[in-house]
């Protein structure tokens, strides 16, 4: 099976979950035998041999070079010498020309095109148009999602809506986001497949003896309890929603120490919020991590808490449990359909979560034992279901008629 399949980013060079998760499902998706050319908007180093990682760039480009995060803009270096700032609306123009002028060049046929969130719906409906190959496309999110429940960018939604209906079959990664594409989009349930996310155990580094944190490893010691968020500090994750929720179990267990780990827009809006909730001296930003530092907030925690508006999946939560934390999620995520042996609480029910979070605080039993359960059902994720069921999808329009 041979995979034309169109991303936005890849590690090291992702700003959050959705480039884990194409790393990851792709190495799945090789291991059983599909040959994958992904292709990105942007040339950097991967470290991803299972797959050929193709750069593309419209003609009389020759250097993008990504000057903050992986949607924030870009500057664009022509032949001529001249540098033009673009944003992320003018980088998908820009790669849908890329894309064009690629698929025209190539030598062997593909058997379908596979696209990732709507960064990249503009590229594959030309590429659709130009090859006439079937598409599918992968939703890891929706607009409502990053918008925090809201309608919205329309001109994101436009785009979206355009790929749904033209696309020959929708993923998403949850029956949450399902629900939410029929409700938003008025697309046939029958269209949409579900496929999970997961987890590559083999891909997460152990953890070492010494915590990075050793200040919090040190109040540990004295009886002091950790709450960690992993994230981007966005609308979407309801960070103000666990701040007033960590004033009300500051009160009832001062050692509690709130450790938020992540950047994003929301950072200075935050930081006021603590300040006037008056709890600067339980809550930490480290701002954003990778390596040792951020597999050690994971282990550092007493409870790990995803408060998502919205949430399609929620990889942090695997990863949590994984680093020996048990979670507390939003009822709002399609994690929660996977792992069932977790706290759940509706997002925006500040109190209840202030409950769960004191619960859990003041009783290390309850602790272990979430984690020991939510550990059971951890085992037993793997990103080889969701490769099969990708190639069910692969098969039923690379071969219609053909039983495989």
């Amino acid at each position: 099976m041979k995979v034309l399949m169109l991303g936005w980013e890849l590690p090291p060079h992702n700003s959050g979950g959705l480039g884990v998760a194409c790393y990851q499902l792709c190495k799945a998706l090789a291991r059983d035998g599909a040959d994958i050319d992904f292709v990105l908007p942007y040339k950097a180093d991967h470290d991803a041999p299972f797959m050929k990682v193709t750069s593309v760039r419209p003609e009389g480009v020759i250097e993008v070079e990504r000057l903050a995060g992986t949607y924030d803009s870009h500057k664009y270096v022509f032949k001529d010498g001249t540098e033009q700032m673009v944003d992320v609306f003018g980088q998908q123009q820009l790669f849908e020309q890329a894309v064009d002028e690629y698929v025209q060049q190539l030598d062997e046929p593909f058997d379908v095109i596979h696209a990732h969130d709507w960064l990249t719906f503009r590229g594959a409906l030309r590429a659709k148009e130009r090859t006439g190959l079937p598409l599918i496309i992968h939703l890891h999110s929706i607009e409502r999602d990053r918008a925090g429940g809201n309608a919205g960018n329309p001109l994101v939604r436009e785009i979206e809506a355009t790929a749904m209906l033209i696309a020959d079959q929708i993923v998403a990664v949850s029956q949450h986001t399902k629900d939410m594409i029929v409700k938003d989009y008025d697309i046939p349930a029958d269209k949409i497949e579900v496929v999970h996310n997961s987890i590559d155990k083999s891909a997460l580094d152990p953890l070492d003896d010494e915590n990075a944190y050793a200040y919090l490893s040190a109040l540990k010691s004295q009886g002091y309890r950790i709450v960690t968020n992993i994230g981007r500090l966005t609308l979407q994750k309801n960070l103000p929603n666990l701040l007033y929720a960590a004033k009300e179990v500051i009160e009832r267990a001062p050692k509690t120490i709130f450790l938020i780990v992540g950047s994003g827009e929301q950072l200075f809006e935050l930081l006021d919020l603590v300040g006037r909730l008056g709890i600067g001296k339980n809550v930490i930003f480290t701002g954003f991590q990778r390596g040792k530092q951020w597999r050690d907030a994971y282990a550092i925690a007493d409870l790990f808490v995803m408060p998502s508006i919205s949430e399609p999946f929620g990889l942090t939560a695997l990863e949590a449990i994984a680093y020996g934390t048990p979670v507390l999620m939003s009822k709002q995520s399609g994690v929660a359909e996977v792992v069932r042996n977790s706290l759940k609480v509706n997002f925006w029910d500040v109190h209840e979560m202030a409950n769960q979070i004191t619960a859990v605080v003041q009783n290390d039993s309850l602790r272990d034992e979430l984690h020991a359960n939510a550990l059971h059902e951890y085992a037993h994720l793997d990103w080889q279901t969701s490769s099969k069921k990708l190639f069910g999808v692969y098969d039923r329009h690379a071969y219609p008629g053909v039983t495989v």
